[in-house]
């Protein structure tokens, strides 16, 4: 079945503002690109786009699917603006709970709050005896009750784990703040998951994923639920599938599981294949846990959390060349960059692969030059710009804050560039990183924006969840812009995203999804 999409305006993303009238599908690629005129005759099939406007697939290249799913299923705390209303949405949320039962919440930030209260331990055994863990929005620290503590075996003289920080108040007591490794200590205690539960949360991810236009996504989940990679990796081939949802997904693979996982695992490419090696070099620069090259500016007590040795790096890194295969790396902090460039640079990537350097926040020119010279893709979240100003100037200091969410130097000098969400860190809507990328504010704030010389154009931004994403997992030969055998992978909006106010961009909805040339998502329709 030959189908011919027409009858609106298609971006092609192979230049800036380059469009065609027609594409021609066959067998999930795209056979033709042309005139109406020059296709029709071709075509079994017509889908008139109404006037509606086409880009190339969006694909989210950083988040957590299953994650996303279950933040979706949870208590959600991230939109909660004071610690009040944090204590009184906890106390709703766990009225009725069991107490054997955990009370699992997602995404608070203490610098959402006027006070910038970290809550407790003691208080929040006041709201609920059953064991709580309450995951902070950047999934580097959580808050946790005596009763969890107490199952983790956590106490006065239990030491602090390797990459982790027990927090402690005057007396040495611990507060419940639990800091990156230290959070695996309370998060290991909670009864490991089904199958049936991880495919639930992900098949909840993957259709809000398809009604935001997303036609995939590059993801972490496959160290996150047990020690066993088979419960996640099973969940996926359960909800992706040529006959099932179509999404791409492309699986970064845990270090811990890595071996496992090169030896035994199997997917269902092409909708399904397997990603990087993943490795954290550091922390978060929310929970001061990002590895700076100088203590941080409103705390000199610390500079940040090393995740790793230098050694350990070094060894996972070369574990993943022995395989022959890339690694995608966690680091915000210049000192975390400057230890994973050190690593790359020993243990060189094989011919054909790009390492990823996943967040890349906080650099120094000195860092840039080495990474020109590598072949790496700088994985961005724009809207890290509009979450964390302006109150990360204030963690980092004026000096330091100028090689800081630096996106428009970064492509400037040429390096590949891809966008993603982080998500359920930040909202997965590819939009709101789109224009967090454009405007560096938050929507309908009237200011220029934050570091406005930073800010990218909307051809740029695009690029980065269309070919930025694919050319991250070495597939910009195939998925990115509308070409002659590429996938047939279409987000379709009700307007230009390259016309109008810059809020037209936070303002456009999803019209049809489309990947390898089925409609997986309209709007409108019922399932």
């Amino acid at each position: 079945m030959k189908t011919l999409w027409h009858g609106g305006k298609i971006y092609t993303m192979v230049s800036e503002g380059e469009t065609i009238e027609a594409v021609l599908v066959s067998d999930g690629k795209i056979e033709k690109i042309g005139t109406y005129n020059e296709l029709k005759e071709l075509a079994d099939k017509e889908m008139h786009l109404d006037g509606k406007i086409m880009y190339p697939g969006f694909v989210d290249s950083h988040m957590h699917m299953i994650g996303h799913g279950e933040k979706l299923l949870r208590v959600d705390l991230s939109k909660i603006e004071s610690s009040e209303e944090m204590k009184e949405q906890l106390i709703r949320s766990t009225k009725d709970l069991a107490p054997e039962s955990w009370f699992i919440g997602e995404g608070w930030n203490e610098n959402n709050f006027p006070d910038r209260k970290i809550f407790h331990r003691l208080e929040l055994d006041e709201i609920s005896e059953s064991p709580m863990m309450l995951k902070r929005v950047c999934r580097h620290a959580v808050l946790a009750n005596s009763s969890a503590l107490q199952l983790a075996g956590i106490t006065k003289d239990t030491p602090d784990p390797e990459g982790g920080v027990i927090v402690r108040d005057n007396d040495g007591e611990p507060t419940g703040y639990l800091l990156d490794a230290a959070q695996d200590l309370v998060a290991d205690q909670i009864p490991e998951v089904s199958v049936e539960y991880l495919t639930h949360a992900l098949k909840t991810s993957v259709e809000n994923l398809l009604s935001l236009g997303l036609t995939g996504a590059h993801t972490e989940d496959m160290g996150y639920y047990g020690h066993d990679y088979t419960k996640p990796l099973q969940a996926f081939k359960n909800v992706i599938g040529s006959d099932k949802l179509k999404f791409r997904a492309n699986l970064l693979r845990a270090h811990s599981q890595f071996e496992a996982m090169m030896e035994h695992a199997s997917y269902a490419e092409p909708f399904i294949d397997p990603g990087a090696m993943k490795i954290f070099a550091d922390g978060s620069i929310g929970g001061k846990t990002a590895l700076l090259s100088k203590p941080y500016n409103d705390d000199p007590s610390t500079s940040g959390v090393a995740i790793h040795s230098d050694e350990e790096l070094h060894r996972l890194v070369a574990m993943a060349r022995k395989h022959g295969e890339a690694i995608a790396i966690h680091v915000i902090g210049d000192l975390a960059m400057e230890k994973a460039l050190d690593a790359i640079e020993a243990h060189p990537v094989a011919e054909g692969k790009r390492d990823r350097l996943i967040h890349a926040m906080i650099l120094r020119e000195d860092l840039v030059e080495r990474m020109e010279k590598l072949a790496v893709i700088l994985d961005l979240q724009p809207s890290f710009v509009s979450s964390d100003f302006p109150w990360v100037i204030e963690r980092l200091g004026e000096e330091r804050i100028k090689w800081s969410y630096a996106w428009k130097s970064l492509v400037d000098r040429g390096l590949i560039c891809a966008g993603g969400s982080d998500a359920p860190i930040e909202e997965v809507d590819p939009l709101q990183g789109i224009y967090a990328a454009v405007a560096r504010r938050k929507p309908y704030e009237t200011h220029e924006g934050y570091m406005p010389q930073e800010k990218l154009s909307r051809f740029e931004a695009i690029q980065l969840y269309t070919s930025g994403s694919a050319a991250a997992i070495c597939k910009e030969q195939e998925r990115g812009i509308i070409a002659e055998n590429f996938d047939a992978d279409f987000s379709v909006f009700d307007r230009d995203l390259f016309e109008g106010e810059l809020e037209q961009i936070i303002e456009a909805e999803v019209e049809l999804t489309v990947v390898a040339g089925d409609i997986m998502y309209q709007k409108g329709r019922s399932e």
